[in-house]
């Protein structure tokens, strides 16, 4: 029998690679870098098998989606920011058994999920870039699951995380699940992003940002969740937030009992909120 035991909310910020390269931004993002290395630290000391991603930078606009390769390799340039990401490599084994199951669990719940074992169906940088710091050597299985659902509803998306601990339960891995995205995600409009590079675009977002990681320190779940649907729309979350919705699917929405852990302090990026939390696992 399977378990979950790790449960990851966290920043896949192009400028983290920026980071790591010469230049007046050299060292900008060490403290989430740093974060997540932890992270995956504990993961393999915990004898985590396979990430499971929810990948706020894979969009679909109908249907949900897991990336099933038992193999996941290529060279990824991003479209989005191909300034900052490009011809970046990388190489993770897949798990499509623990895919499969949970396929076959949502669309039993009513959320038609497809599972896709294709070579050409590469990863996206919301996956690729927190595995590059949680799974450097590549030891730890992943999947990745599209965690921003156009068309679909965040009760929906709740659904698929109740399907994938199911599964989970099924299956004979040791899971971690990483809800990979911002908090709130207003990005500065063009002629003014390189210059708010560090810094959030409303002041409203951060201080509901602010009091939302307090809620999850002091493990008011029940009020941080009837509050997600608003904070989604009027902080623009990010990939609606479906990946937090998903999560929380996972841990037994407002029947979740832990209290979050900040490991890397919240931050502001490109007028974005954005953090890495450890939300404890029974």
């Amino acid at each position: 029998m399977g378990e979950i035991v790790m449960a990851i909310k966290c920043t896949h910020v192009p400028s983290m690679l920026i980071s790591e390269q010469p230049g007046p931004a050299h060292g900008c993002r060490q403290a989430a870098i740093d974060a997540e290395r932890e992270l995956g630290r504990r993961a393999l000391e915990l004898g985590v098998d396979t990430f499971v991603v929810f990948d706020t930078h894979w969009l679909v606009n109908a249907g949900y989606h897991i990336n099933n390769n038992a193999v996941h390799k290529g060279n990824y340039t991003s479209h989005e920011f191909p300034h900052f990401i490009q011809d970046l490599p990388y190489e993770f084994p897949g798990n499509p058994e623990l895919g499969d199951l949970i396929a076959e669990e949502a669309t039993a719940m009513g959320v038609k999920t497809r599972a896709h074992r294709v070579p050409s169906l590469d990863l996206e940088y919301g996956t690729i870039l927190p595995m590059r710091y949680m799974n450097p050597e590549g030891r730890i299985k992943v999947v990745s699951i599209a965690g921003w659902s156009t068309f679909g509803s965040l009760e929906e998306s709740r659904i698929l995380g109740e399907a994938l601990a199911k599964a989970v339960a099924r299956s004979n891995s040791k899971v971690a699940i990483v809800a990979s995205g911002s908090m709130s995600h207003q990005i500065w409009e063009n002629r003014l992003v390189e210059e708010g590079f560090n810094t959030i675009s409303r002041e409203f977002n951060k201080q509901v940002d602010l009091r939302a990681l307090q809620l999850w320190e002091e493990g008011q779940w029940a009020t941080f969740l009837r509050m997600l649907p608003e904070y989604a729309e009027y902080c623009t979350g990010e990939g609606k937030m479906h990946d937090t919705a998903m999560l929380f699917g996972a841990l037994g929405w407002d029947k979740y009992e832990g209290k979050a852990e900040i490991v890397c302090p919240y931050f502001e990026s490109s007028g974005t909120g954005q953090v890495v939390v450890s939300l404890p696992v029974a």
